[in-house]
């Protein structure tokens, strides 16, 4: 038993068109050619240059060497005849720009974090520097203040004395 099936990512081929295509052999003659008593291996692949496809191959050859499934072919004339489907494989055809956006944003802003890290420290340090400043300050101006008055007291005692 023969199994096919076929997914299309755009209905237009050649325009950021991909078509995967898979095919399986199932059952007890896995592998083999159905049919066959020999156990020729199957050919999934399309025939050489100059070659006829052999029966069971109902790909169809385009101009361009490729071949397609028929339901690859129809599922692409389907999409195409759908304005909605034909918008919405134009909106995804922007899936892979999408991401590449997406993965540089995703640098983009670890550098940028890295950066602010940092900023952060330098600004800490900053900050730290300016708090023992202003606290040596604090306590000189302090110093200053009572010595100063320690001295205006002792003026006014002699003055007064």
């Amino acid at each position: 038993m023969s199994i096919a099936f076929s997914v299309v990512l755009s209905s237009r081929p050649g325009v950021g068109a991909v078509t995967l295509e898979v095919g399986a052999e199932l059952g007890a003659g896995r592998g083999r050619v159905p049919g066959s008593s020999r156990g020729a291996r199957s050919s999934h692949s399309p025939p050489a240059a100059g070659q006829v496809a052999g029966p069971g191959d109902d790909r169809t050859a385009h101009a361009d060497g490729s071949r397609r499934h028929p339901v690859v072919l129809a599922e692409q004339e389907r999409r195409a005849e759908d304005l909605q489907l034909r918008i919405a494989d134009w909106i995804t055809a922007f899936a892979t720009l999408t991401l590449i956006v997406s993965l540089e944003a995703i640098f983009l802003s670890t550098f940028v974090m890295i950066g602010q890290n940092r900023q952060a420290a330098f600004q800490q340090a900053k900050a730290d520097h300016d708090f023992n400043e202003q606290e040596l300050e604090l306590k000189t101006n302090t110093e200053l203040t009572r010595q100063i008055h320690v001295l205006t007291t002792e003026l006014h005692n002699r003055a007064a004395g």
